[in-house]
């Protein structure tokens, strides 16, 4: 009997993880085929060792870094993220380019009553033609936005510490 509750109960919480992530999963489509311009892809997810890890700034896995392709040939990389806002954190995604130049990045969940501003596509378009050798620094070349503080800072951090670890995974020729 508890056997049975059990079970039932794991399949509920894998269906409502599964609706979850399939509405994660369309948003996500969408950006990919609106900024490569494309209809259809194929994706390959990509991770690196516990070690490589440990010694980069944002964490890669197969979960959350993918490489775009498209007639057999990489157009592109996703990565997913989230990072703190002021009680919560929110979700966001990073498209690069082949040389991993960031084409667009775009706040996928909000989770505040505040700071969603940062979503905005007028303010996440300065993030647009970084690469990994540029340094991000807030309210100096990154616009402040006022009521979202945190939230912006924390953006900021995210993307540095994106484009910081693929500099270093550059280095190490693993991208």
């Amino acid at each position: 009997m508890i056997f049975k509750k059990v079970t039932i109960l794991l399949l509920a919480f894998s269906l409502l993880s599964f609706s979850i992530q399939k509405d994660l999963s369309k948003k996500i489509d969408k950006e990919i085929k609106d900024t490569f311009k494309l209809s259809s892809y194929a994706y390959t997810p990509i991770s690196f060792s516990t070690e490589i890890n440990k010694e980069l700034p944002s964490q890669f896995d197969a979960k959350n870094f993918i490489s775009i392709h498209a007639n057999k040939k990489v157009v592109g990389y996703a990565y997913m993220g989230k990072a703190p806002s002021k009680t919560d954190e929110f979700d966001y995604l990073v498209l690069l380019d082949t040389d991993h130049i960031v084409l667009k990045t775009k706040v996928t969940a909000y989770r505040e009553d505040y700071g969603g501003e940062i979503g905005s596509k007028r303010w996440l378009q300065q993030f647009i033609g970084k690469k990994a050798s540029d340094n991000l620094r807030y309210g100096d070349n990154i616009v402040a936005i006022s009521g979202a503080t945190i939230s912006v800072r924390s953006m900021t951090n995210a993307m540095n510490n994106l484009l910081k670890s693929l500099k270093m995974l550059q280095s190490k020729k693993l991208l």
